[in-house]
């Protein structure tokens, strides 16, 4: 006799078992689409950073779902929700970008009223970025988040009784600005992505799906880890991001989705993940371009137990701030490596600046520079272009041409290539240049020589594909 599989709901209410599962991706091309890609449409390049398996956090279910949000999506999953079988902190940055969308405005005024806690679910939906939408497109965001609440309240729990704070779910949307939510559409199949909910690998990997737009792989990892406050339990942190174009962030990135069952207090996880943010998604570039969709959140619902962590002087709060830092870097660098055109990663390192803000502000203009970006595409050493960069820098505070140095640094281990030292240029061997050139990874130092502060930016070349993507996008 058959075995009927648990509903959500059940799932939701009983404890969190983790079965093993792996899922496999195939490849055929590298063609671009501008809906989520299925596993068969992943370039053969990018099928390493794909996982096949994961640890999730204790307590969290994901599914993607099929709505066809645009036209021309016939079968790829375009609505992503993320649940928690208890209510958790939470927390978010946002794009300051002035034409914000609606979801952010609608998420953020979800945090606020709640004050981070007792947030259950973030619903994300691909196609259309809701933004430039007017008061429509919030009324639309607004009902994507109940329709989402009146689902998960099927489940009974007490949890989820109406505390006057309103809706319980952060809301995300991502695709082409200036057009209207399918809101009814998008509205009759929550109810699908609710039933579908499963703490799967497979269910994780197809949110991660239905959350891309021009991406080529999906974005995806967890990680187990351990804190001193509880010895003998193993954490969780999972996380799913998007972007491959318009990409050059003032928070996060298009849209970045965290997760743990560690014990972490509301009062204290914006700070922490603001601090996580400034040094990873904060930190990458592929266009210059600032969305008005960004927002990066986070849930931590303590479903592993342990004691809360709820100051900076709490055991295991320097742990965590540093695991999820890491993990977010991590994550956030999968952008770059799925960069609209790019076939190179690059790293700017900037280092003995005086400040890390100068040290930032130096990386950030050097990695958005399309001089920079253009020349490294054509495997031109010109390093004259970074220097132009770097002199342009607005708001650096000590900067001394005559201590400034930049090297050429390969990955794989083999010399490096010194371009300039304090200010003077070093004879440039053309055919080392265009060996380190030829790899895909690189990475730019600029030694500044004025102090012990340092700073990385990651970004990527330009290629004719970036204009071509770009230029049909709508079409």
């Amino acid at each position: 006799m058959a075995l009927k599989p648990p509903s959500p709901a059940s799932i939701l209410r009983t404890p969190f078992v983790r079965p093993g599962i792996t899922s496999t991706a195939s490849s055929l091309s590298h063609h671009r689409l501008f809906s989520a890609p299925t596993s068969s449409t992943i370039p053969a390049s990018k099928q390493k950073y794909v996982p096949t398996t994961g640890t999730y956090p204790l307590g969290f279910l994901a599914s993607g779902t099929h709505v066809g949000i645009k036209p021309s999506n016939t079968r790829t999953p375009d609505l992503a929700l993320i649940a928690s079988a208890t209510p958790c902190a939470a927390a978010a940055v946002f794009t300051q970008n002035k034409f914000q969308a609606a979801p952010v405005v609608v998420s953020r005024g979800v945090l606020r009223r709640r004050g981070g806690d007792g947030v259950r679910a973030i619903v994300v939906n691909s196609g259309c970025a809701n933004a430039v939408t007017g008061k429509k497109g919030v009324e639309d965001a607004e009902r994507m988040g109940i329709e989402v609440d009146r689902c998960l309240a099927r489940e009974g729990a007490t949890a989820d009784i109406d505390d006057g704070l309103g809706s319980r779910t952060i809301t995300m949307s991502t695709g082409v600005i200036g057009q209207p939510l399918p809101i009814q559409k998008i509205l009759s199949h929550i109810p699908t992505a609710y039933t579908t909910l499963s703490p799967t690998h497979s269910s994780f990997l197809s949110a991660a799906r239905a959350i891309c737009t021009t991406d080529t792989f999906p974005k995806l990892l967890s990680m187990p880890f351990n804190l001193p406050s509880s010895p003998g339990t193993t954490y969780h942190l999972c996380g799913m991001t998007k972007g491959a174009g318009m990409i050059h962030p003032n928070m996060a990135t298009l849209l970045g989705i965290l997760c743990t069952d560690a014990p972490i207090a509301s009062s204290i996880l914006p700070g922490m993940l603001k601090h996580a943010a400034e040094r990873s998604f904060n930190t990458i570039s592929v266009d210059g371009d600032t969305s008005t969709n960004d927002t990066l959140a986070i849930l931590a619902n303590g479903a592993a137990g342990g004691p809360q962590i709820t100051s900076g002087s709490s055991p295991g709060y320097a742990e965590f701030l540093t695991t999820l830092t890491s993990f977010s870097s991590s994550l956030a660098q999968l952008i770059i490596r799925d960069g609209e055109g790019a076939t190179k990663f690059v790293t700017i390192r900037v280092s003995h600046a005086a400040s890390f803000a100068d040290a930032k502000r130096i990386a950030s203009t050097v990695a958005r520079s399309p001089l920079v970006k253009t020349a490294l595409y054509g495997k031109d050493a010109n390093w004259g272009r970074i220097l132009c960069a770097i002199g342009y820098a607005e708001g650096v505070s000590t900067l001394v041409p005559e201590r400034t140095s930049v090297t050429f640094r390969p990955t794989d281990g083999s010399p490096e290539l010194k371009m300039l030292v304090n200010g003077e240029p070093e004879q440039v061997d053309e055919v080392r240049a265009s060996e380190i050139l030829e790899m895909e990874d690189l990475e730019i130092v600029v030694d500044l020589g004025v102090g012990g502060e340092e700073a990385v930016y990651w970004t990527c070349d330009f290629s004719h594909e970036y204009v071509t993507i770009n230029g049909d996008y709508r079409t």
